[in-house]
């Protein structure tokens, strides 16, 4: 029988498309903006990548997901967030999932949703800027629960709404609601004070409350569910900080403070987990650090912190750079103007290479090569080279326009791309 079935799994395995992979959650099935589908078209054509399919969106900044041959995308038209599926392929309509909602960016951004759908076998789950988590069931759209926590518990709407994708652990669904003291609500967001809740596991099947932990309010990193020393652990890089918990439990591990000075500070940028070292990067004043967690004792092995902003290694805005054989690439930069791809090592935080005026984008890894998407909607393909900056393909998409703040997602051989109220897919892998 043993026989037979490893023969049937090679059969299988031949018969499926070597690119073939899902985009299940933010950055992709591990998190970390890397893709393992190979074969992708290099150089491009001149004219740019083939258009498969795009639609018409409402505002937001979301990237999609897919799953099992779903796509997923989050907008928001008039006063309704929206969730729709649409087969990945081709772009047809599944079903649409609305609920009324009352955000307003106090900024002046859209208003829309800035956190991507996570999805898990028969369920997609999302978190909207005005701190509603939903679930909802992938082939009909039908919500299973939800859950307001901006009215359990107290969200303040924070600097431009909610913007954390929540982890998978099991059956818990982990989110970073961070919470703040009940009371008359502050006019000035910074007199806002954690309750804590700055993680909250949710049983992903009800909705139940399983713990709470973190005197932390919301940031707009994501957590992430590693192993360090051997051991599972969860890490979310909170408005204040590093936070190294237990994700069955919420049992805090260790917490490293790393925040900017400027109250108008956020961190949103996932921690770069390589071996048990931790990579952290913000862009609003302390710039990088990389912590060393071996023997579970945490050490600094250097920071930008009393460095000179022009000496900095590492100042990622939104956008989690991607480690490659000891050396980490990322879109380094607070604005449009003085943002630049770099390339530094990560064990001294050398500078090893940066291509200025880039503007600031968002970085994703596939077949030896980045797909770097700028704001304005500038695709670019770039050979990982630590020695070198070397651009194999540019070109503008047409018709995607600023912002396109969603990182590129490649699943199963096609790339997509949001921009201003519009959704593309791309041919990145000649379909067999």
């Amino acid at each position: 029988m043993s026989r037979f079935l490893a023969v049937v799994a090679l059969v299988l395995s031949v018969a499926l498309p070597l690119h073939a992979a899902d985009w299940p959650t933010f950055l992709g099935p591990t998190r970390d903006g890397v893709s393992a589908e190979k074969g992708i078209i290099t150089p491009w054509p001149a004219k740019g990548l083939k258009k498969v399919w795009e639609c018409e969106l409402g505002i937001g900044f979301a990237p999609p997901v897919t799953a099992d041959g779903r796509l997923f995308h989050a907008d928001r038209f008039g006063d309704n967030v929206r969730l729709t599926a649409r087969e990945a392929a081709t772009g047809k309509l599944l079903w649409k999932y609305e609920y009324p909602t009352e955000y307003k960016d106090i900024y002046g951004y859209d208003p829309g949703p800035r956190a991507c759908p996570v999805v898990e076998g028969d369920r997609v789950y999302l978190y909207g800027p005005d701190g509603v988590l939903c679930c909802l069931n992938v082939a009909t759209g039908k919500e299973v629960w939800k859950v307001d926590t901006k009215a359990k518990y107290f969200f303040h709407q924070n600097f431009f709404g909610a913007g954390s994708v929540p982890v998978i652990d099991g059956d818990l669904l982990i989110l970073p609601v961070g919470g703040s003291v009940k009371g008359p609500r502050p006019v000035d967001f910074r007199m806002v004070k954690p309750n804590d809740t700055g993680l909250v596991a949710f049983d992903k099947k009800t909705g139940a409350v399983k713990y709470a932990t973190g005197d932390e309010l919301a940031s707009y990193s994501s957590p992430v569910i590693t192993t360090l020393n051997g051991k599972k652990t969860g890490l979310y890089f909170g408005r204040g900080g590093l936070m190294g918990f237990d994700p069955q439990t919420g049992k805090s591990e260790f917490y490293y403070p790393w925040r900017a000075r400027n109250e108008e500070s956020v961190n949103a940028s996932n921690p770069v987990v390589v071996g048990d070292r931790v990579l952290l990067t913000e862009c609003y004043g302390v710039g990088g650090a990389l912590l060393d967690l071996k023997g579970g004792k945490l050490k600094e092995v250097w920071t930008d912190k009393e460095k000179d902003a022009g000496d900095q290694s590492l100042m990622c805005h939104w956008n989690t750079p991607i480690h490659v054989n000891g050396f980490v690439y990322g879109s380094s930069g607070r604005h449009t103007e003085d943002s630049d791809i770099r390339c530094i090592e990560l064990a001294t935080g050398d500078v090893k290479w940066r291509q200025r005026r880039t503007k600031r984008c968002s970085l994703t890894l596939v077949d030896g090569h980045f797909i770097s998407l700028s704001e304005y909607g500038d695709l670019v393909l770039i050979k990982v080279n630590a020695t070198k900056y070397e651009e194999v393909s540019k070109y503008e998409v047409p018709g995607l326009e600023y912002p396109c703040w969603a990182a590129p997602v490649v699943s199963n051989g096609l790339l997509y791309v949001r921009g201003k109220e519009k959704l593309m897919a791309l041919e990145l892998i000649p379909a067999k």
